[in-house]
């Protein structure tokens, strides 16, 4: 049965890359003596994905891997029983079993939300200023930065793939359409300068957009250097797109059978 779990990272194991998570993840379900099925052939291994894989010294609410079982419990019973595998920084936050036609998460991410906040101790301006000066950025008809990949360098308009921005979380979620709960916990690093801001971006293999990259972006506009150590990134949530091209149809991952 296909099942989706969605889990959130934090504390000294953001500092964790992608492939020691997934190898986490695999000893952590066979001490939570979980019914995996595995592949076929010499080398059997867990049949598992994860929707987008998170980039090291980032935190998150929203991460998510898709996991195949034989059998499973009701969901709670399957979130404790993880969680009692686990180690402090990353825990299921909930569970589902998926229909048979469900697409694995990874085929389906289309954007996410992240909050970058200004860490204290770096010289930055303060949080009026900063929201008006982001505000004027992001109202620019285009926001054109060099691009650089393992093969080569170009020139690419990032305004195309930031969707929406914000600085206020509760009125961020307004704003974009999507439930918000005041009592909802987040794992994310809180800082005393209050310096931050929200913004939706593209997210996927085809068209993916790292917010760091608008934050160098925006310290190009304004004219400061760009220091990549100066800002905490969280990540809030994934989402799969229902929609088409023109009209964006959003849905977080964790609603996809509701």
């Amino acid at each position: 049965m296909k099942t989706r779990i969605k889990f959130t990272k934090s504390g000294p194991l953001k500092f964790i890359g992608h492939l020691d998570v997934m190898r986490y993840f695999q000893k952590a379900f066979r001490r939570a003596e979980l019914d995996v099925e595995y592949s076929q052939g010499f080398n059997p291994h867990q049949l598992m994905s994860f929707a987008a894989p998170l980039g090291v010294g980032l935190t998150s609410d929203g991460e998510y891997l898709d996991l195949q079982l034989k059998t499973s419990d009701e969901p709670k019973a399957m979130i404790d029983k993880i969680n009692k595998a686990m180690a402090e920084g990353i825990q299921v936050v909930d569970f589902k079993v998926l229909s048979d036609e469900s697409k694995n998460a990874m085929s389906m991410v289309s954007a996410a939300d992240y909050m970058v906040s200004v860490k204290d101790g770096y010289e930055f301006m303060g949080m009026e200023e900063f929201k008006q000066k982001f505000q004027d950025f992001y109202n620019k008809e285009s926001i054109v930065i060099l691009k650089k990949s393992k093969k080569s360098e170009k020139d690419v308009d990032i305004k195309p793939s930031i969707y929406h921005i914000g600085f206020d979380r509760e009125e961020f979620y307004k704003n974009i359409g999507q439930s918000f709960d005041k009592d909802k916990k987040s794992v994310a690093d809180a800082y005393d300068n209050g310096v931050k801001v929200f913004m939706q971006v593209a997210t996927g293999s085809s068209n993916n957009l790292k917010p760091e990259l608008v934050m160098e972006a925006f310290c190009q506009y304004t004219g400061i250097e760009y220091n990549i150590f100066a800002y905490q990134v969280h990540r809030m949530e994934v989402y799969a797109d229902l929609g088409t091209e023109e009209n964006r149809s959003l849905i977080a991952l964790d609603k996809m059978n509701d």
